[in-house]
């Protein structure tokens, strides 16, 4: 884990104006034309988003707040990029979560404290999952560093470090960029450790730095470039040798894959091991194939994630199945999927309340207030975009509409609210829900 802090003493405004080129940022770089400075490509702002775009991140998550506002200004410049508003910093979060999962890396865009703190939780699940997130953050004006005032979005206190405290928990490099000199190194330093460790890092940046031009952020950078990881060929023949001697003496193979062949992008090559086991032990109806995603398993991530996910691939349309629970927490991203002219099918489970958690340990905390879904999601919609919802109660409803959402919706976003019973659930969830309640209930150890 790094952090970086930006030297104060390389960078002092002698004015107010975010826009306003301070006394000797221009010649303390020698032989740079003054007129590649004059040019808005050449900002703090419009270097990020170009950073952005170049390691494939072309939609970022944000939410707005006065930290940050002229950032997203010059985010938004970016041809390349599109900036998607969220209704709150964890959904956005959670969107970048589900972005990254499709390709290979994501990116928020939050105002400071209140806005670090809130999409915290979402930051945490992309760390455990290993998804490499790009957690931006506007950060206090580089004239208040050091000075003891206290800010508004703070927790009452002049030490603004709090917020860069929680992140060093959940990330693998922090970078607080509070002067012009060294921020192109930061922020590179920040984007090539998330890819290259697959983890989630922080990127701070003072509010009026995002408009101030400087050499370093000339048009052509050099380009982005991570060396290629080298592999063990003496360790890799050694496990390929293992793993073929144990399938080959298998009689019923099961192969499970977790969360770390996304890390190592070895996802199509599990498959392809997969499909030879079939192909050896000669019986396709003793093999499964596993891929277990959700390792955090925070409540709400399913909707912020699709969003996020469906606007990673808008060639394609996306299927969520989300429960009644999950979905109360994040609804309102409902909204941002509609503005985005989504066209995910969405069946919402209602059954009730939280039937994983009945399985473990059943309670009244686990009924929650039913709601009119398909009614808030038509309320939400309110005729902007195209959105088509509809409820089923049995077998036949929700074949017929499933019918109806591939072929007349098939250009809608397309909402499915289907009545379930809250016990009606599969064996593999109550022997799970079992063996957890086992777990958890296991008395101290003597002392």
């Amino acid at each position: 884990m790094a952090t970086n802090l930006g030297s104060l003493e390389t960078y002092k405004s002698p004015c107010n104006d975010v826009a306003c080129v301070p006394n000797g940022t221009v010649s303390a770089v020698k032989g740079s034309s003054p007129s590649l400075l004059n040019t808005p490509d050449a900002t703090l702002g419009r270097h990020l988003a170009r950073r952005l775009v170049q390691v494939g991140v072309t939609d970022v998550f944000s939410v707005p707040g006065d930290f940050n506002l002229t950032l997203l200004d010059h985010l938004i410049a970016e041809p390349e990029l599109n900036v998607v508003g969220c209704c709150n910093e964890l959904n956005a979060g959670y969107a970048a979560d589900g972005y990254a999962r499709c390709r290979g890396v994501g990116a928020c865009v939050v105002t400071f404290t209140v806005g670090g703190l809130s999409v915290l939780n979402a930051i945490a699940g992309a760390y455990s999952e290993n998804l490499p997130l790009i957690c931006i953050v506007g950060g206090p004006n580089t004239n208040d560093y050091g000075t003891n005032r206290i800010l508004h979005h703070t927790i009452g206190l002049p030490d603004f470090s709090q917020e860069l405290r929680c992140f060093q928990t959940v990330t693998c490099y922090q970078a607080v960029v509070n002067n012009l000199e060294d921020a192109h190194e930061m922020i590179d330093g920040a984007i090539s450790t998330a890819l290259k460790e697959s983890k989630p890092v922080y990127i701070s940046i003072s509010c009026n730095l995002a408009s101030i031009p400087h050499p370093t952020f000339i048009r052509d950078p050099v380009p982005f470039s991570l060396s290629p990881r080298t592999s063990n060929s003496i360790g890799l023949e050694a496990a390929v040798e293992a793993a073929a001697d144990f399938l080959n003496k298998a009689v019923k193979p099961v192969l499970v894959g977790g969360p770390k062949l996304r890390v190592a992008k070895a996802s199509d090559a599990f498959v392809e091991l997969a499909d030879a086991s079939v192909l050896l032990v000669g019986d396709i109806s003793y093999y499964d194939r596993y891929e277990f995603q959700m390792q955090y398993g925070s409540i709400g991530w399913s909707v912020g994630a699709t969003l996020g996910y469906a606007q990673a691939v808008p060639e394609k349309r996306v299927i969520a199945c989300i429960g009644d629970g999950s979905f109360q927490v994040t609804a309102q991203d409902v909204s941002t999927m509609l503005r985005c002219g989504q066209k995910t099918i969405l069946f919402l489970i209602n059954n009730g309340g939280y039937t994983i958690e009945v399985e473990i340990h059943d309670g009244p905390y686990n009924v929650i207030k039913n709601w009119n879904y398909t009614g808030l999601v038509d309320a939400i919609h309110n005729g902007d975009g195209k959105c088509w919802t509809t409820k089923v109660t049995c077998e036949e409803e929700l074949i017929e509409a499933i019918g109806t959402a591939t072929g007349e919706k098939k250009d809608c976003f397309c909402f499915i609210e289907v009545i379930a019973h809250k016990d009606d659930t599969s064996k593999e969830l109550l022997e799970w829900g079992s063996r957890v309640c086992s777990a958890n209930s296991r008395p101290p150890n003597p002392q």
